[in-house]
């Protein structure tokens, strides 16, 4: 706006005519003065309000163009904004929708046009809509959360929905005109991310609650491990010990934790410094502590585990006492194992050697009671003889030793009271015991009975007390016997190979100069002697040996050099009255009687001997024939079946050896039966057992002849068979 100008006013001032009379006085001049300043004032006055009019034209001017650049702002912003905005009156009509709306809510031509909202919004939230925008009515603004806008046939929008007020002025003082701005948030992605979220967290929680739970499989592993576990950090400090850890290195699990594994594992620390090149290593064999310093053989493995808090290293332990344990009862028992095959296989020598020993002596001696008869009593022949008889017996007692020790079948078991028999071995040894040395015994009157043959019990306990006293020598000694009832353990029944049950251990203990190892191991062979030449067979510990091994018991020693021995026999007690034994097989031999040759009218009775050694079968031949018996040796057993096949009415008596080469006695009588079942039978034997017993007669023997007998025996049970008695 320009500014007036008032110009004139002061030209009319000054064209004005001069009046009549000019003031002369001063008051005239001042009151013309006056009228000029107030004229002046006027001007500046009207100046100044020219100025603040062009000042306020212009600010109306900017206004004007800041609402004009400000409503082109909106509309853009309206426009262009990715949001769906739209402009609804009071009665639900869009009044103004945004291009992302009309795209939102009409994606194609055939769908509803945006013309209202609510026939958009579905059944269920559009109580919710309404209440919201009755509260934006209200308050001013206001939001629905999670609407779902139903597009098309089957399209749909799930968003929050904002709507704030706005009022449109009147003119001619109307009231204004109420709209609503609403703008629509779709929730489609950040209901998506959302439940991908909630998807991860039941994920991460399942993770979590699988992860806790590996945790308590691997703690409910590593409580109920077999071997040692323990953690350690980076400084060997112990974070983790299994109760197998507390129990083996005998120390709580409080007390080890923060402990340094040197405590339990000395050499621990420098091998560990090694074994960190690799994740695991085998330590081997190591020597460990428990918690009160005792030492312990473990087997030692190391697994490491770097992670970023640092390094954990866990070790395993495994006691390796109840291996060692059983590596040394596994020696032992296959020592045990191999001295058994060695006694076996001795004992099937040595039965093997006792025949053929039998048939010798049987020889001998049946040949020295034939040259007894062409010697007087006093002449220097029958001496020799009879050294030569007395000899032979020695031999024949010496065989029955090692019979006894070979022979597997079972004894005569009887219930005997091992107090009966430990006394009569006492009245024996008293006799022949040196005066220095000392024998006593300790017998509980309780003491159970046991099943056993009393004779060879007394024999077993009469050769420990003989070897006891041989041992001591000619010095001052003492021997100890002693018996008492227990209950095995069950190591020492495996060691012994007892069967469970009651026994009664009889020990002999002598003060004598003792054993080292190597006898120990031999001191049951046969013939092994430690006794100078001529003083000991090396029969007495293997008669014992094979004594408790056919009574079902055993036999157990201990002794070192300088510290005597002690031998401890278990016998098993008897359960029960137990019925006697039946007598030996052979029928017992009457007293001899001088023989009274046949008579006139009777026939000469005719005897078949067979035997596989020549040597014995000539001799029975003569002593038979003394005797007026016509006698047919054999050596062959099948001679002899094919003889009495083709003339069985010829022979009277069958005397048949029981162990030959292919051919045994049992067939042999089996055979001789079947041709003559009423031909008398005899077996003879020097290796008799129940099983050979009960064979020959159930095959039909009339008797067993053991050998080598007396010649007396011997013709005496052919004279009884013959005749029938």
């Amino acid at each position: 706006m320009s500014r007036p100008d008032l110009s004139f006013l002061l030209r009319a001032e000054q064209g004005a005519p001069a009046p009549a009379a000019a003031p002369s006085s001063q008051d005239e001049r001042r009151g013309i003065e006056r009228a000029s300043g107030a004229v002046a004032a006027l001007i500046a006055e009207l100046r100044a309000s020219q100025a603040e009019l062009e000042a306020q034209n212009k600010v109306l001017r900017y206004s004007q163009a800041a609402a004009e650049s400000a409503s082109e702002r909106f509309e853009t912003l309206f426009s262009s904004v990715p949001l769906s905005l739209m402009v609804l009156d009071e009665h639900d009509i869009v009044v103004q929708a945004n291009s992302m709306a009309h795209r939102s809510f009409q994606p194609s031509e055939a769908d509803r046009p945006l013309t209202s909202l609510m026939p958009f919004v579905s059944a269920g939230d559009a109580p919710r809509v309404r209440a919201a925008f009755d509260a934006a009515r209200r308050e001013g603004t206001a939001e629905a959360t999670e609407v779902v806008f139903h597009i098309g046939r089957e399209g749909r929008i799930t968003g929050d929905l904002h709507i704030a007020r706005i009022e449109e002025p009147q003119q001619d003082a109307q009231p204004p005109l109420v709209q609503f701005l609403c703008a629509v948030i779709d929730q489609g992605p950040l209901l998506a991310e959302r439940q991908a979220l909630q998807r991860s967290a039941q994920a991460l929680q399942e993770r979590n609650a699988q992860l806790h739970a590996s945790e308590l499989r691997l703690e409910a592993v590593i409580n109920s491990a077999l071997d040692a576990i323990i953690c350690v950090d980076q400084h060997q400090r112990i974070t983790v010990f299994n109760p197998m850890a507390a129990m083996l290195f005998q120390c709580s699990t409080r007390d080890a934790l923060g402990s340094p594994l040197v405590r339990f594992l000395p050499t621990a620390g420098q091998v560990l410094a090694f074994a960190q090149l690799t994740t695991q290593a085998g330590l081997g064999e190591m020597t460990a502590l428990t918690a009160g310093g005792k030492e312990l053989a473990v087997e030692v493995s190391v697994s490491f585990e770097r992670h970023a808090e640092g390094e954990t290293t866990t070790v395993f332990a495994r006691d390796l006492t109840g291996r060692k344990r059983a590596e040394a009862r596994r020696t032992e028992l296959e020592a045990q194992l191999r001295e058994s095959h060695k006694m076996q296989a001795v004992g099937t020598m040595a039965g093997g050697i006792a025949h053929d020993f039998n048939n010798i002596l049987h020889a001998i001696l049946g040949n020295v009671e034939l040259a007894k008869a062409g010697y007087a009593a006093d002449s220097a022949g029958m001496e020799s003889l009879l050294e030569i008889e007395k000899a032979g017996r020695r031999a024949r007692d010496l065989v029955r030793q090692i019979l006894t020790f070979s022979r597997n079948e079972p004894p005569r078991r009887a219930a005997v009271s091992l107090a009966d028999v430990a006394r009569d071995t006492n009245r024996l040894l008293r006799v022949t015991m040196p005066p220095e040395i000392e024998l006593s015994m300790h017998l509980p009157p309780d003491l159970p009975p046991v099943l056993a043959d009393a004779t060879q019990v007394e024999q077993a306990l009469l050769n420990l007390c003989t070897n006891a006293i041989h041992a001591i020598g000619p010095r001052r000694g003492h021997i100890h016997l002693e018996a008492a009832p227990l209950q095995p353990d069950p190591r020492l029944r495996e060691r012994l190979g007892l069967a469970e049950g009651g026994y009664v251990a009889v020990t002999v203990r002598d003060d004598g100069p003792g054993m080292d190892a190597a006898t120990l191991s031999r001191i049951f062979e046969p013939f092994f002697t430690t006794k100078p030449v001529g003083q000991g067979t090396g029969l007495g510990l293997a008669v014992v040996h094979g004594v408790m091994r056919t009574h079902g018991g055993g036999i157990d020693v201990h002794s070192s050099p300088g510290h005597g021995s002690r031998f401890t026999l278990y016998f098993p007690v008897a359960q029960g009255p137990v019925a006697a034994a039946p007598a030996q097989a052979a029928a017992p031999v009457p007293p001899a009687s001088p023989h009274t040759p046949p008579g006139a009218g009777d026939r000469q009775r005719h005897v078949m001997y067979v035997d596989d050694d020549e040597a014995l079968v000539f001799l029975v031949q003569r002593l038979l024939r003394r005797r007026g018996y016509a006698v047919s040796g054999f050596t062959d057993p099948h001679e002899a079946t094919q003889a009495l096949q083709s003339d069985p009415a010829r022979y009277d008596l069958l005397v048949t050896d029981y162990n030959m080469p292919g051919y045994s006695g049992i067939d042999l009588v089996r055979a001789a039966l079947a041709i003559r079942a009423d031909l008398p039978v005899a077996l003879a034997s020097g290796y008799v057992t129940a099983e050979i017993e009960q064979a020959a007669l159930a095959e039909g023997a009339r008797a067993l002849i053991h050998k080598p007998n007396d010649v007396q025996e011997l013709c005496a049970t052919v004279d009884r068979l013959v005749h029938g008695h």
